[in-house]
């Protein structure tokens, strides 16, 4: 009980010291790290041996994948491919049905292009769209916005999803494909929202809000813009499928190539070559000045990640889980505790990603407790923190206020209309999640 409310404090501290403090969340765990590791007994030695060894043993595993995902997601948004898919969607269903076409967009993009950035870039879209068709920007956004979400939380390379994965020792690819399975009623209650409550606000765009061109003198086709998406997706389902006790393509060269090719390093190097097929006006092929900036949004991921490895580490090393195991036994909450942690995080500190890393090192010694221990329970563990990291956006969430910004809402409209879509959201993810659970778990 004594370890239980030292866990209890920092990670109060946790909170307080991002939320209120603003302090950087790589500082703030890496001195969690160092608090749990003195008052868990460890030395100074073990304390920094386990600490460095958290952290190297966390991005060896995912520092690349990482990295590479940003890179394609920047390319992007530089290159317009982002509006290209937009565009398509547009078509195929129709302007009438422009609110399901967003929806569809958000899933899609989000894929490796950050939920924020990614509406940023297409809020021009849905402003035209309202004034065109005379939709409330209310419904656009909300459509938008949640499906955004949707797969920032749930599908990798997203960030999240990526560290929890290497945190839990997941398979990354059966978390893209439960992830993608959650995502689509995930995506679908926010579209759902937006079209019977959002509805309910008129919001006329009346300004044309500041938005950077992107750096190119054409517009990729669609199959340009969904291949750095889709090949890495593809090649990770596939190596999961070969890796599966069945062995449907055998044991030979063609088994070996999948396994290679769809392991997730390769597999999104892979997809950043394909981004280098997308225009744009330098001519030289390697684009250096977007590989540049996708590091340089990914290196404070990464550290980010690393950092919550380390705490995980801290805490196996002090036996958190032999100290905590019989009690969360007793509360026999099973998938639900990643789900409800992640959930207190979110809503009291508004980093998704700060909230995933941080419950993933909690839990991740508590899974022989919680009946989690199969590749495919851990896949869905990990897909329920991310449920968790979802709900819910407010006002410590800057994606709250690039909603609500670039749609025009004022503050009490976003609660009402992106706040509560997100609470639907994670409710709808954790339970299409635990039915999995107890399926196939």
């Amino acid at each position: 009980m004594v370890l239980f409310i030292y866990l209890l404090l920092v990670i109060a501290f946790i909170v307080v010291g991002t939320a209120k403090f603003k302090l950087h969340p790589f500082l703030v765990l890496l001195l969690a790290a160092l608090v749990m590791g003195g008052v868990g007994g460890l030395d100074g030695n073990a304390i920094l041996t386990k600490l460095t060894e958290g952290f190297g043993g966390t991005l060896k595993s995912i520092g690349i994948v990482i990295a590479c995902g940003t890179i394609i997601g920047v390319f992007l948004e530089r290159s317009g491919g982002a509006r290209a898919i937009a565009g398509a969607l547009l078509k195929v269903v129709g302007e009438s049905k422009a609110p399901m076409a967003m929806s569809l967009t958000g899933v899609i993009v989000s894929v490796p292009v950050f939920c924020d950035s990614g509406f940023v870039i297409l809020s021009t879209l849905i402003r035209a769209l309202s004034r065109k068709t005379g939709m409330s920007l209310a419904v656009l956004a909300v459509a938008l916005a949640t499906g955004l979400y949707a797969t920032h939380v749930f599908v990798p390379p997203t960030p999240g999803p990526l560290a929890a994965a290497a945190t839990l020792g997941a398979d990354i690819g059966l978390i893209v494909l439960y992830g993608l399975l959650v995502s689509i009623p995930t995506a679908g209650v926010g579209l759902v929202w937006a079209l019977w409550y959002a509805k309910r606000f008129a919001i006329v765009p009346k300004r044309d809000t500041a938005e950077n061109p992107p750096d190119t003198g054409r517009t990729p086709g669609t199959a340009f813009a969904l291949a750095p998406l889709l090949v890495p997706v593809v090649l990770i389902a596939l190596k999961s499928v070969a890796d599966s006790p069945a062995a449907p393509f055998g044991e030979g060269w063609l088994s070996a190539s999948i396994k290679f090719l769809g392991h997730p390093v390769m597999a999104l190097m892979i997809g950043v070559f394909f981004a280098f097929g997308l225009p744009g006006r330098e001519r030289s092929p390697l684009r250096f000045e977007w590989v540049t900036e996708g590091l340089r949004q990914a290196g404070v991921i990464i550290l980010i990640t690393g950092a919550g490895g380390a705490f995980g580490n801290v805490l196996r090393a002090i036996g958190i889980g032999d100290a905590l195991g019989p009690l969360v036994a007793e509360w026999n909450l099973g998938i639900l505790l990643p789900f409800v942690v992640a959930a207190l995080l979110k809503s009291a500190q508004g980093s998704s990603t700060v909230a995933i890393i941080t419950t993933a090192a909690l839990v991740a010694p508590l899974l022989p407790d919680l009946g989690l221990t199969s590749a495919t329970s851990k896949a869905l563990a990990v897909l329920a923190i991310g449920a968790g990291s979802m709900t819910v956006s407010h006002v410590n969430d800057s994606y709250f206020w690039v909603v609500s910004q670039f749609s025009e809402m004022d503050t009490a409209t976003a609660l009402r209309c992106h706040t509560l879509a997100t609470l639907w959201q994670g409710m709808t993810g954790i339970l299409v999640i635990a039915l999995l659970n107890s399926i196939l778990g």
